[in-house]
Parts: C-alpha cells; structure tokens; sequence
C-alpha cells in the first residue's frame, strides 16, 4: 500500500507564486509515474503535470511555461513549483502516485486572488 500526501497549498495573489509537495510512503516502486491533478468548483478533475521515475515531464498547455514539476526519488517526493499563478489557477490539487495500482492523496487547496 501506498500513502500520498500532499502540502504546500494556500492563498496567494495573482501573479505569485507556491510549490507543492506530494511524498510518498509506503511500497513504493522503483519504476512510477506521479501526477498532479487539479479540481476547481463546479469541474471535472484535469491532469496538470506528469513525471514518470526516469524523469520525463509531461504538461497540460494551460501551464506550461509556469509550473514545473520536478522530484527527488530519494524522498519518495515530488514537487510542483507554480509560478505567474493566475486566479484560474485556484483549485484543490491533488497527487496521484502509480505504480501497480493508483494511489491518490487528500488534496490541498489553492486560491489564487485577483
């Protein structure tokens, strides 16, 4: 089994800046994709941001050239740097770890003021 946790969400205005983190316990797999995902009121749940174990990065259009996704295999973490943040961008985010079988994480929230 494993464990997701994600933090790093909070309140910031438009144009600033957050990093979140998702770290991982638990069996992991030396071989994984983590992805983060985001969920604003009212809509379906959309992929943000992908890393696969060996490092390749994946990236829906709407935030390429602002976030990048990056981890640190030997903290098991994974971190999503959001940079120009856009009131669109408020959402809760969430972090799915793969590896056999999804893992998802509870979710943390961020909120984008104009």
């Amino acid at each position: 089994q494993v464990r997701v946790v994600e933090s790093g969400g909070g309140l910031v205005q438009a144009g600033g800046s957050l990093r979140l983190s998702c770290a991982a316990s638990g069996s992991i797999s030396s071989f994984n994709v983590v992805g983060w995902y985001r969920q604003a009121p009212g809509k379906q749940r959309e992929l943000v941001a992908t890393i696969i174990s060996g490092g390749r990065t994946n990236y829906v259009d709407s935030v390429k050239g602002r976030f990048t996704i990056s981890r640190d295999n030997a903290r098991n973490t994974v971190y999503l740097q959001m940079n120009s943040l856009k009131p669109e961008d408020t959402a809760v985010y969430y972090c799915k770890y793969t590896a056999n079988y999804d893992s998802w994480g509870q979710g943390t929230q961020v909120t984008v003021s104009s």
